[in-house]
């Protein structure tokens, strides 16, 4: 039987594109999930999107709550899962119809802690579709392997988001790794930075399984000003600092870890 996969979908005042975040994810090709909607205190027509799909697909649980945030209405729901697997996607965005089904083989053929995919980001209104991708897939990385491919790229969406991963519920459950309600911004970087140092096996697909949809409207474009990132990312280098120091690798790449304090995001 095929290993059930918990994607998790935080959902707040989306209802424009809900519905085809909803539907690319039921329309995997990889039939064996529990989809958890959190619907993180709604006032548009989202959470009444999200019980009619709960109506129409078993699969489906919607977790309804009070607003607190992204953070917050992603750690219900890893409370919540049930799966070997979680996946994240943001409700903005869309999958590939066979992108879950890629993740879970690559994870499960290479008995890996953790999968890394390329991903499309669409831009300007859905005319422009630009791949972003780091690592060359096929190949299986040790945990120093992997943190040496991060310093190549130490701001990057491709590191630093959920969606474009997959992780074994079972390290997460183990080490309390939760997204950190107290940042609005870069949470899933110190999800990402914490799990990596309980990961020993990773791996990359080339294939893209990830719609990005550049949301205009996003914490990012909208709700970061220079303190606030400054503040965020002098938080952050601490863990990263710790992670590095933990595998041995702080002083070889001490230039590239001062580097992130000062480069931007923009992949």
């Amino acid at each position: 039987m095929l290993d059930l996969v918990s994607v998790i979908v935080p959902v707040y005042n989306a209802a424009p594109g809900l519905a085809r975040c909803i539907e690319s994810v039921r329309r995997q090709t990889y039939a064996n999930l529990e989809v958890l909607l959190v619907n993180d205190g709604s006032v548009d027509a989202s959470g009444e999107i999200c019980r009619m799909y709960q109506r129409v697909d078993a699969r489906i649980r919607v977790i309804d709550k009070q607003n607190e945030g992204v953070s917050a209405a992603r750690n219900d729901a890893i409370e919540a899962a049930k799966g070997r697997y979680l996946q994240f996607v943001d409700s903005d965005d869309y999958l590939a119809p066979n992108a879950t089904e890629l993740l879970v083989s690559c994870a499960a053929a290479n008995d890996c802690d953790l999968v890394i995919a390329s991903y499309w980001r669409v831009k300007d209104g859905e005319s422009e579709f630009v791949m972003y991708s780091f690592l060359r897939g096929g190949e299986v990385m040790s945990k120093t392997e992997f943190a040496r491919e991060l310093m190549e790229e130490p701001a990057s969406f491709y590191y630093g988001v959920l969606w474009n991963k997959l992780y074994r519920a079972d390290i997460i459950r183990r080490h309390a790794i939760r997204c950190n309600t107290a940042l609005s911004w870069s949470e899933d970087f110190l999800f990402n930075l914490e799990y990596i140092r309980y990961a020993d096996r990773f791996a990359a697909l080339d294939e893209p399984v990830y719609y990005y949809v550049d949301n205009k409207k996003s914490i990012t474009h909208t709700q970061m000003d220079l303190v606030s990132v400054v503040k965020t990312k002098a938080r952050l280098f601490a863990y990263y600092k710790e992670l590095y120091e933990h595998l041995g690798l702080y002083e070889k790449y001490k230039p590239q870890i001062y580097h992130y304090l000062i480069s931007t995001a923009e992949h």
